[in-house]
């Protein structure tokens, strides 16, 4: 799917341009075209990118990548090339995955390219269409507002994510299983992909925040991009928390198994202690010799089966003496 607006000099605003409407209108000072490039096929997007925005084969080939890159920034002279990083996270099968957004920034026109639907991307192209603030501002800022979108998704996720862990933090002090064990291996490898993309992504904000970028990026602007370094700084902050909650929570299951396995094998050592001296009388009195003593006892089978009693009960009152159980 491909969206397009565009904002003249003279306020007037005009959506789904077609191809020679783009490249009149960036050719136009001043005014801003915005594209989307929404899950749009190889040969839609080269004859976008390509053939009407003329950009660069690397990034053009970037984009087209099926494989997600890590975030970066590229200066091009004319325009800059953003990769950034977005999640998509469901709880309930516990999957976060990272998706790509794809931002070209030029004078007057911002591209983005993205293989999956994106709730910032969305948000952003609905206020795009109210006529508010967003749609009178450069090119600059809406760069922002895709940026501070997909940093904004983060947030929500890594504290639902927190609620999880005290859910299996609860469940491992009540009823440690395997499949809480499962259950923290996972959270613990999303929280490694949440830092994977949040880490990079906070340098190519920051580079907007420092002003490298002058022509492009207008000193008004540099504010607005220190606030979502702000908000990525917060949010890394907030995964290191809950990756050092993950790692208490899998200690804990450790210990609470090494505790239960403990307790099995203390029970296990108490019946092999009591069963051990009445198998060492069961093995003399089951033995083939004629001469061997009370053999001949009338009471010595009942003798036998007390002197076992008396051994049993006198091994467990010692060991509940010593608290031993």
């Amino acid at each position: 799917m491909i969206t397009s607006f565009y904002r003249s000099p003279d306020g007037s605003v005009a959506r789904d341009l077609s191809t020679e409407e783009m490249a009149k209108a960036i050719e136009r000072s001043g005014g801003l075209l915005w594209v989307d490039l929404e899950g749009a096929d190889a040969a839609e997007a080269r004859s976008i990118l390509d053939g009407v925005f003329h950009f660069h084969h690397l990034t053009v080939d970037d984009c087209l990548n099926p494989h997600i890159d890590t975030p970066k920034i590229d200066d091009y002279g004319q325009y800059l090339f953003i990769i950034s990083q977005g999640i998509r996270f469901h709880a309930r099968s516990e999957r976060l995955e990272t998706t790509e957004l794809d931002l070209f920034l030029g004078p007057n026109y911002v591209v983005s390219f993205h293989s999956h639907r994106l709730a910032a991307v969305d948000d952003v192209r609905r206020r795009a269409g109210e006529d508010g603030p967003l749609a009178t501002r450069g090119a600059d800022f809406l760069v922002h507002a895709l940026l501070d979108g997909l940093v904004d998704q983060f947030q929500p996720v890594v504290e639902e994510m927190d609620q999880v862990v005290d859910a299996l933090e609860e469940a491992v002090l009540a009823n440690p299983q395997r499949r809480v064990l499962q259950e923290i291996l996972v959270l613990k490898r999303n929280a490694l992909r949440l830092r994977r993309a949040l880490l990079p992504g906070r340098d190519v904000v920051n580079r907007f925040a420092r002003g490298e970028f002058p022509r492009l990026v207008s000193e008004e602007a540099h504010m607005y991009f220190r606030d979502i370094y702000d908000h990525v700084v917060r949010v890394e902050e907030m995964v290191e928390g809950l990756r050092d909650l993950a790692e208490s929570v899998l200690n804990t299951y450790l210990s609470s198994l090494n505790n239960r396995m403990n307790e099995v094998m203390k029970v296990l050592s108490i019946v092999a202690t009591i069963i051990l001296p009445l198998t060492l009388i069961a093995g003399i009195y089951g033995t083939n010799f004629e001469n061997l003593p009370e053999l001949g006892w009338q009471w010595g089978y009942f003798g036998m089966l007390g002197a076992m009693a008396i051994i049993t009960l006198g091994l467990i009152a010692f060991f509940r003496w010593r608290r031993w159980f």
